[in-house]
């Protein structure tokens, strides 16, 4: 498959060419219809869309770029997701070399990993157009009202920068932005997100923010990504692009931000401005309550001549964030391995929110291993928020969720298999009976050793392989149709 795009034209015309994109000429509303409109195609597994015309903006508005698992793949640049976790598997899985020709070997890993690292250049196509002071107009841009709850419109696809004032390492993430004014909104930092530790870690409670929008696939995917908060997501970017982000400096405040973006806000955010966020209609499929958050002050908005906004709607899953979530889970499992040896496979299910349900299969080697798996996920990054976490063992398809309920009503003592424990959640859970902390359940649906049943295990039902080699042979001669896939 070709490299992944360089910036968001490039991506646009190769979903063009591959028939994954539509143009809609029509006008249409940025307040709720678009949102109808998005949820029906993303729902039926269609086309990203372009609309060329929304009311009230002569910026196009780009939507559900990553919307199927194909489109996913394209963004990366892979042909199946799992390509890109090994990549990165490669380089996590780095041993100290024994012989010349591992050496070499890790230097060339090595040497890819320099290669990915941000370069700032002197000029960037975002900063084309540059509106400061009074000119910064936030009513420029098709900023959607996604839901009838939501009390204003919500850049809801943003890179938002940072850097941690002690540090000076940068932080890039997505969070949700509600338009206050034509120069502010609020900046949606949940109690366990980098860009509030790098807010509350500043000594004077302010610091500068850049917003990128409208970036190359796979930047604005690695906004999303959970890194841990000493790596750069650009340099993650980097990585999976085959190829350096570009940086250019921003006009008003110390920050860098990607020279291809389309949109960029800059500004500052300061911990005693603040004010009452939200409802928000959010990817659990409920809204989220309103409480109290920062306000970012824009200082500058800068943009491409004719640029181009993008934008993502959450709601009731499956939404278009169900495969940024999935791009996630596979890119990311070589580095739960490291962690975790054990552990063959996992799925973070759709309809889990990722954040409500995660299963797993493990290698079983000792009485009440699956226990301990579920602890060390409890404790692992932002896997800690797994509200459930259910184990299976190694032969089991994780991504079979017939099958995993199999297991889970056949091989479950609920006394002897279920835990329940109790720790932090995530900030957007509305079930637990106070916000951030709660249950914790775990299931534990494997196999189980003599030393955790006191009687024997009854052995599987597996058809033998010589019949099930015979019968495949013959299918054909059966009569009965195609040949059922095992």
């Amino acid at each position: 498959m070709a490299s992944a795009p360089r910036d968001l034209r490039q991506w646009i015309a190769l979903l063009e060419r591959e028939g994954e994109l539509r143009r809609i000429s029509a006008e249409v509303d940025p307040d709720l219809e678009i949102t109808e409109i998005v949820d029906r195609v993303v729902k039926s597994g269609g086309p990203a869309l372009l609309f060329e015309n929304p009311k009230g903006s002569k910026h196009p508005l780009l939507i559900n770029q990553f919307g199927t698992e194909r489109r996913m793949c394209l963004a990366l640049g892979v042909e199946r997701l799992d390509d890109a976790a090994a990549k990165l598997g490669d380089v996590l899985d780095m041993q100290p070399p024994q012989g010349i020709i591992e050496k070499v070997k890790g230097l060339l890993k090595l040497k890819s990993v320099a290669d990915s690292l941000p370069k700032t250049v002197s000029k960037g196509s975002c900063q084309e157009v540059v509106l400061q002071g009074d000119d910064v107009e936030l009513g420029l841009l098709p900023i959607q009202r996604c839901w009838p709850g939501d009390p204003a419109p919500f850049i809801t696809l943003p890179a938002v920068i940072t850097k941690d004032p002690q540090t000076g390492v940068r932080n890039v993430g997505m969070y949700r932005m509600q338009v206050i004014d034509r120069a502010s909104t609020f900046m949606h930092w949940q109690m366990h997100k980098d860009g509030r530790a790098d807010l509350l870690a500043a000594e004077d409670g302010r610091i500068p923010v850049a917003v990128a929008i409208g970036l190359d696939p796979v930047s604005a995917y690695s906004a999303s990504a959970p890194l841990p908060h000493h790596l750069d997501e650009l340099m993650l970017a980097g990585f999976l692009r085959g190829e350096p982000v570009e940086l250019v400096r921003c006009k008003t405040i110390d920050l860098e931000v990607p020279a291809n973006a389309e949109i960029v806000l800059e500004g500052t955010v300061s911990r005693d401005d603040v004010g009452i966020e939200g409802p928000f209609g959010d990817h659990t499929g409920y809204y989220s309550h309103a409480e109290e958050f920062p306000i970012f002050r824009i200082s500058a908005m800068t943009m491409r001549r004719d640029a181009i906004y993008s934008s993502i709607v959450v709601g009731k899953p499956p939404a278009e964030d169900a495969w940024l979530g999935k791009a996630t889970e596979r890119i990311f499992l070589p580095a739960v391995r490291m962690t975790l040896p054990e552990l063959v496979d996992y799925d973070l299910p759709v309809a889990g929110a990722f954040h409500n349900c995660v299963i797993v299969s493990i290698r079983k080697a000792f009485p009440g291993h699956a226990q301990k798996v579920m602890h060390a996920l409890w404790g692992l990054g932002m896997l800690s928020l797994t509200k459930s976490i259910v184990v299976v063992d190694e032969h089991v398809n994780v991504h079979d969720y017939a099958d995993v309920f199999f297991r889970v009503t056949a091989n479950v003592d609920p006394k002897r298999d279920v835990l329940i424990s109790e720790g932090p959640l995530d900030h957007l859970d509305h079930a637990p009976g106070r916000q951030f902390y709660g249950g914790k359940l775990g299931i534990d649906a494997t196999h189980k050793l003599p030393e955790e049943d006191a009687r024997v295990w009854p052995e599987e039902i597996v058809m033998s392989d010589d019949v099930r080699e015979k019968v495949s042979q013959r299918w054909d001669e059966y009569g009965i149709g195609e040949l059922p896939s095992e």
